[in-house]
């Protein structure tokens, strides 16, 4: 415990415990004409691949970090939080993201996503917990991805609370050929209407599954809401537009970013602007089909898309509707207009110059940013001084 709390610390002066260049203010301006102009700044340090982070009533902030750990940070400082259970921590593995339910200060719910398992039998789970001071306690899992698969990549995964109290969790398709799951390539799974990966899926606050909920195919209404996803690890909601936004992992370059339609099917892997890893030849002959949803956009090469937030704030006025999409292999965060016939065109790249996991709008309407490090950092973008 004391090694966790030589932890508490922020980048924020005289003050800090630690001093280092990564601490000092990084300025940019914007390039596409706009008066904004900000710095990115760090305020917190230590962390250990961090994946998501929530923020609370207070103006504090949960941070989950993919070995397990789940941070407070909170005036300042970071502060274990107590009661998570063990986790599958390898390769893409472990705690992911971290959303807290609409009503929280009434009945203190948290929910997560993880990969549960051992790499040869593994799966995303869904679970909620109650938060009373820095301890969770009656861990509850409210859903668990079926079916079980091997190895141990694309799990997915975020959650996202759509206005009508119902919660969207985006799952990965499992793997990476030459990954198999009942005799053929797992990415497969993605178009299969009878399996969880591949999906985006819907659920109600305690994990049972709404009537509303589109049909898809012969199952009829079930926990799927869109499918032929490969790995989605950003999900924002428009809250003007009433749109939801994926940022999706495509393999070597066809990262997309998608506008959500709840039932529709996305593609993945009979469509696909991807390449192969190990040959060079494409995933699919064909990059667009009636019946599946094109891209807004198409990253080749790619960035390796990570968190996804959308812009609603008053501290960059210039900047309100655009998507903020983090970048992991850039190192950078994107910023995209949406235009108002719909069409999503990018307008600069903020330079992070470290793996980009997630972003989010923060209490006070600046920009909060993960790096996906050994020594995570949680950065602010603020307006210049």
């Amino acid at each position: 415990m004391i090694g966790r709390f030589n932890r508490l610390w922020g980048c924020l002066g005289a003050a800090a415990l630690i001093a280092t260049t990564a601490c000092q203010p990084l300025l940019s301006s914007v390039s596409d004409g706009t008066n904004q102009e900000y710095q990115v700044r760090a305020i917190a340090s230590g962390l250990d691949h961090p994946w998501s982070m929530a923020w609370l009533p207070d103006g504090s902030l949960l941070i989950t970090e993919r070995p397990g750990s789940l941070s407070h940070w909170q005036n300042d400082q970071l502060i274990p939080i107590s009661g998570v259970p063990p986790v599958l921590a390898q390769g893409q593995g472990g705690l992911l993201d971290v959303a807290i339910h609409p009503q929280f200060a009434e009945n203190r719910w948290v929910y997560f996503t993880y990969a549960a398992g051992n790499p040869n039998a593994n799966h995303t789970q869904v679970a909620r917990a109650q938060l009373e001071g820095n301890a969770l306690s009656n861990w509850e899992i409210i859903f668990s991805v079926s079916p079980q698969k091997q190895g141990t990549q694309h799990f997915g995964s975020r959650l996202l609370w759509l206005p009508d109290g119902t919660l969207l969790i985006s799952i990965g398709d499992g793997g990476n050929p030459p990954l198999e799951l009942e005799g053929a390539l797992i990415r497969q799974q993605a178009q299969k209407t009878d399996s969880n990966l591949g999906k985006v899926i819907r659920l109600n606050a305690d994990g049972s599954v709404p009537v509303n909920n589109p049909v898809i195919a012969e199952q009829g209404v079930s926990a799927l809401w869109t499918y032929g996803h490969r790995n989605i690890q950003g999900l924002a909601y428009d809250a003007v537009n009433q749109q939801v936004w994926a940022t999706e992992h495509g393999a070597r370059g066809g990262d997309e970013l998608n506008l959500l339609t709840s039932g529709k099917n996305y593609g993945w892997p009979l469509v696909s602007h991807s390449r192969e890893y190990h040959v060079d030849r494409l995933v699919s002959q064909i990059q667009s089909q009636p019946g599946m949803v094109d891209p807004s956009i198409v990253w080749t090469p790619s960035i390796a898309p990570s968190g996804l937030a959308v812009y609603s704030g008053n501290t960059f006025p210039e900047w309100q509707g655009n998507l903020f999409a983090g970048a992991l292999v850039n190192q950078e965060i994107r910023r995209i207009r949406v235009t108002p016939d719909g069409n999503a065109i990018e307008t600069e790249a903020i330079p992070i110059g470290q793996r980009v996991r997630d972003i989010r709008q923060g209490p006070d309407g600046n920009l909060y940013v993960l790096t996906d490090e050994d020594n995570g950092q949680l950065l602010v973008i603020e307006p210049k001084n």
